[in-house]
Order: C-alpha cells, then sequence, then structure tokens
C-alpha cells in the first residue's frame, strides 16, 4: 500500500521554509504522497441568511496548484494529489493547463482529485451554477482527457466550446490520472467510466466495502476491474495506537484500498513541528509496529 500525508494547511501556517520543510521530511520518510483539500472561498457566518459549515473565511487554504508547485521544487520523489479540487466551480481549460503544467515541471508526479463539493457560497462568488454541478463535471472530465491528449481539440458540448485550440505544453502523463471524491451513486458510476481512482470519505473499511462492491459491478459494465483503478482512504493520527493503526490499514487493504493519507489535522497541534514529529513516529512504528512509543 502507498502512504501519504495529508498537508495540514488550516493549522500548518504560511511559513515557506515551514512548508518546505514538510515536504522534504515527508519525503525522507518514504511517505509517497503529498494530498492537500481545496477551497477558494470561506463564507462568514454573520452573512445574511447565516452559515453552516466545518470552513469558515477565517481557515486558511493554500491553492493547491501553486502548493504544489512549490513543493515540486523543493523535492525529487514524492507525489502530489489534490484531495479534491472542486472541478465544476472552476474553468476547464485553466485547470487543464495548470494540471499540465505542474505534471510538467514535477514530472508526472501528479493525480488530479476531481468533487463537486457543498459550498454554495464558492459557487455563486466564483459565478458557477450550483445545481448542475453533477451534469458539468461529466463534461468538464470529458474535457480534460482530450486538452492533455491532444494538440489541438475541437469540442462544442453544454458548458464548454473549444474551436480548434489546445494546450501546450501537453503534461508528460497523457492523460493524467483523475480520481474522485464523494459517494453518491452517480461518483461511483463516473468513477466506472473514466477514472484512475477514487477517494472515498468513509473512515471505516467496513462502512465503505458496500460501495466497493457497486463500484466493481459498475466497472464490470464498462469492462474494467478493480484491478484497473486505486482506493485511498484517510486515517486520522489521533484515531488509535500503533497496533489500531496497523488493523486498520489491514482492514483497508484487504477491502481493496491500494493508498492511504495520513492526517495530522484536528489534534490541538499548533505548530508546523508537532505535525512534524508526528510524521516521523507514524512512519517509525508503521514500518516497526514493536518500537517503542
Amino acid at each position: 500500500m502507498k502512504i501519504g500525508v495529508v498537508f495540514p494547511q488550516t493549522e500548518f501556517g504560511s511559513d515557506p521554509v515551514a512548508i518546505r520543510d514538510y515536504a522534504q521530511t515527508a519525503e525522507s520518510l518514504g511517505y509517497t504522497h503529498i494530498l492537500a483539500y481545496d477551497h477558494i472561498l470561506g463564507a462568514n457566518p454573520d452573512r445574511p441568511g447565516g452559515w453552516q459549515g466545518p470552513y469558515t473565511y477565517q481557515t486558511p487554504f493554500h491553492e493547491p496548484f501553486v502548493l504544489f508547485g512549490f513543493m515540486a521544487g523543493a523535492t525529487q520523489t514524492i507525489e502530489f494529489v489534490t484531495g479534491v479540487i472542486i472541478l465544476p466551480q472552476r474553468e476547464t481549460a485553466v485547470v487543464a493547463k495548470q494540471a499540465a503544467t505542474l505534471d510538467v515541471l514535477s514530472n508526472g508526479r501528479f493525480r488530479l482529485g476531481v468533487g463537486i463539493g457543498w459550498n454554495e457560497v464558492e459557487y455563486v462568488a466564483l459565478n458557477q451554477e450550483f445545481k448542475t454541478r453533477g451534469k458539468r463535471i461529466e463534461e468538464q472530465v470529458e474535457l480534460l482527457q482530450l486538452l492533455w491528449q491532444y494538440d489541438l481539440v475541437i469540442y462544442n458540448g453544454r458548458w464548454h466550446t473549444i474551436p480548434d485550440a489546445g494546450i501546450n505544453p501537453l503534461p508528460i502523463q497523457r492523460p493524467i490520472p483523475l480520481w474522485f471524491g464523494g459517494h453518491a451513486d452517480a461518483v461511483l458510476q463516473r468513477i466506472a467510466k473514466a477514472g484512475a481512482g477514487w477517494l472515498p470519505n468513509y473512515r471505516d473499511a467496513a462502512r465503505a466495502k458496500p460501495e466497493i462492491e457497486k463500484l466493481a459491478g459498475y466497472l464490470a459494465e464498462n469492462g474494467r476491474s478493480l484491478a484497473d483503478i486505486g482506493i485511498e482512504f484517510r486515517l486520522g493520527y489521533g484515531s488509535g495506537d500503533p497496533a489500531a493503526w496497523a488493523q486498520t490499514i489491514a482492514d483497508w487493504q484487504a477491502a481493496g484500498a491500494t493508498h492511504m493519507s495520513l492526517n495530522t489535522m484536528g489534534l490541538g497541534f499548533t505548530t508546523p513541528q508537532q505535525h512534524l514529529d508526528a510524521l516521523r513516529h507514524f512512519a517509525a512504528h508503521v514500518a516497526d509496529p514493536t518500537a517503542t512509543p
């Protein structure tokens, strides 16, 4: 199983040296990838109509493409994963360009995780329609695949028109692997048709197993199998001791997971060093479960 980390950007701060050190430390410890969440705008809880959500305008989020471009220049082997980019609130051709540039400058160390999101305030502020986001992402995925593989694209869809144009440079990976977040039936069907992997929010493998079985059925309908995709879960650093971590990983592997990301947020850490210490501690005990805590 490939084991990565969730960049704790809501708690980590904006010191470029600390961010560089985080990426280099994760790489040196043998983690295979860094995953980052995406939110462009945060809402004011005191706005007219109120606000309910896990993040507000006071929650910091670095833009993932820029963040990963910075990290890519400071590392050699570690991979970068968006978990997930809220694709329908972004312009498709711009995302294709940003992803291709990151893929080139990182020498192919990029997976693009996408989803439709839940924050209507962001959609309004970004001048995108919230209610059509599910249908629009399907057209966006089709267009991304074309833009990443061909010098020139002619496309006439419901939301997009490309009049014989293309991006340059094309990415190293043609196409860049597309992973999907979410649990709805429509998400599983999108993965079956066009996905390289699934980023479920389930913390428990037993809860995810029925959905994985359903996904296997959709894959079969498209001439594919679970062997053709990856499945990545997230493990909270505070969810147990080394024995519990090992059991969780084993349960997910048995269910078909191929990747995981360690999340160190939400534990009261107040400094970057605390997050780095957690990465070191987890790496030591995943490698050697009998090590002294």
